[in-house]
């Protein structure tokens, strides 16, 4: 039956039976210190006073045989004024000893010393007339009768002192017992306290801190085993870790899930652009091909001259298009060694030198000193950085500047990184959009493809970094090459 009881209920009635037994045990020894007082109270200071009350009845009658022979042997009546006063003194004890009798034997013990006590007193009072009258023979004859009185007041005396005696052992007797008893209800608590005690620890060892003990061993991350005095925050602090990690686990399998829906995306595209490029740039070639035969064959006036120019770039804009759907369907299997992203920076600026004064964009780098080399494909590193500058040049209608900064950082996830940060004086990239410009097919130029900062952002990822947009409209726009650190010494790189 116990244990179909839930673990709460049990834990309940331990601890409800454990504070009961405690507040009994506390009301009986408060009960019992007032039963012992009322006790003493009761019969012990009676008795006691009733002794005391006897003693002193022996010794003021003891004191009166005492001046009665003192004045027989001197005949100095001082001595009769003594046993007045301690006639006195008897008579006042008797009277107190009436007074604390509380049973009918009490009151006829007092009684009988009481008779003999005067039979005692008259008996005397003639002896000490006929010592007084010269009649010493006949006061020594009665004085033989009086001595028998004497001996039994003191008898009876005597007696009641060893009867209160006996009271005041029976009122011991009698609290022992009590305290006996106390002990025997205090032990039977004691001990059900430690039995219930124990059954309580043993539920909390078994039932409770042995299950959470194992459920933290469980829920530990890696395996691994953290000795703790303390299983409740142990399991607390792992399972916030477990939800830790089941949180980062939701959030990683929503960005895997949102990666293979783009690489659904990607691979339906990239069939799609592989079969039209294939498709389209046979034919493609064979035009460019006549076009420029006709071109060195014709005599063209100045109206068809530029018509047949028109015809020729539109032909390499298509040209340029299905390459692009090439390079994005195929990619190209990167090519990796250790280079300086310095020298790929420097090599992309040579190149466009040309463009740049073109387009009227002016170029600095801020470098305080070389990047450390990485692993990477310097080609495609170079046409992501060629990629981003042409796309700020387009964007500067009518001129502007470009400042390269470089620079090496510490990342947690990374570890020693190269970043390459990009900022242009443009009209900056509208917030809306922002969250697309890395998206396939996404554009914001009438000829453009929207292929180009989605490559672009592939190849960083091949080379297990990242690149980053920020930018505020009407403030230009930069963009931020996160690079992981081979750390090799940097001599340069030739392409």
């Amino acid at each position: 039956m116990w244990r179909h009881i839930s673990l709460r209920i049990r834990i309940y009635t331990i601890l409800t039976t454990l504070v009961l037994i405690t507040l009994l045990g506390g009301i009986i020894m408060v009960w019992y210190t007032y039963r012992m007082q009322n006790l003493i109270t009761d019969i012990i200071d009676p008795n006691l006073a009733a002794f005391q009350v006897a003693e002193e009845l022996e010794i003021a009658l003891v004191n009166q045989k005492g001046f009665v022979s003192y004045y027989f042997l001197d005949g100095n009546p001082k001595w009769l004024e003594r046993l007045d006063e301690y006639r006195k003194i008897f008579k006042e004890r008797l009277n107190e000893a009436q007074i604390h009798a509380s049973t009918q034997g009490q009151t006829e013990a007092i009684n009988n010393i009481e008779r003999e006590y005067i039979n005692y007193i008259t008996a005397k009072d003639q002896v000490i007339e006929y010592y007084k009258a010269g009649e010493r023979d006949e006061g020594a004859k009665l004085h033989e009768k009086v001595r028998n009185y004497f001996f039994n007041v003191l008898r009876l005396s005597d007696n009641y002192k060893k009867y209160h005696v006996e009271q005041i052992r029976k009122s011991k007797d009698k609290s022992h017992a009590q305290a006996k008893k106390l002990r025997i209800t205090a032990g039977a608590a004691v001990s059900a306290a430690c039995i219930l005690g124990i059954l309580l620890a043993s539920i909390f060892s078994f039932q409770i801190l042995g299950p959470l003990r194992r459920l933290a061993s469980e829920v530990g991350r890696n395996g691994r085993s953290h000795k703790s005095g303390d299983e409740v925050r142990t399991l607390s602090r792992r399972i916030h870790g477990l939800i830790e990690d089941i949180d980062h686990s939701q959030s990683e399998l929503e960005k895997s899930q949102e990666v293979l829906l783009h690489a659904e995306k990607m691979a339906l595209v990239g069939k799609l652009a592989a079969g039209t490029a294939h498709s389209i740039r046979n034919p493609l070639t064979s035009v460019k091909m006549r076009l420029f035969s006709l071109s060195r064959s014709l005599e063209l006036d100045e109206h068809q001259k530029d018509d047949f120019e028109v015809i020729s770039g539109e032909i390499n804009h298509v040209d340029t298009i299905v390459q692009n759907f090439l390079e994005f369907s195929k990619p190209p299997k990167l090519r990796k060694q250790s280079i300086c992203p310095s020298d790929v920076i420097d090599l992309a600026i040579k190149l466009l030198q040309h463009r740049l004064e073109s387009y009227g964009v002016t170029i600095r780098v801020n470098r305080k000193g070389k990047l450390p080399h990485i692993e990477a494909d310097p080609e495609q590193l170079k046409e992501v950085l060629l990629n981003i500058i042409l796309n700020a040049c387009e964007a500067m209608k009518g001129g502007g500047s470009i400042v390269i900064h470089e620079e090496q950082d510490f990342l947690k996830a990374l570890g020693e990184i190269a970043v390459i940060r990009l900022s242009d004086n443009g009209p900056g990239i509208p917030e809306p959009i922002q969250g697309d410009i890395f998206q396939p097919f996404f554009t914001t130029k009438e000829e453009g493809t929207g292929l180009g900062l989605s490559i672009a952002s592939r190849i960083i990822e091949q080379h297990e970094g990242f690149l980053d947009l920020i930018s505020k409209e009407g403030e230009g726009t930069t963009f931020v090459i996160v690079l992981p650190v081979n750390p090799v010494e940097c001599k340069g790189v030739k392409f």
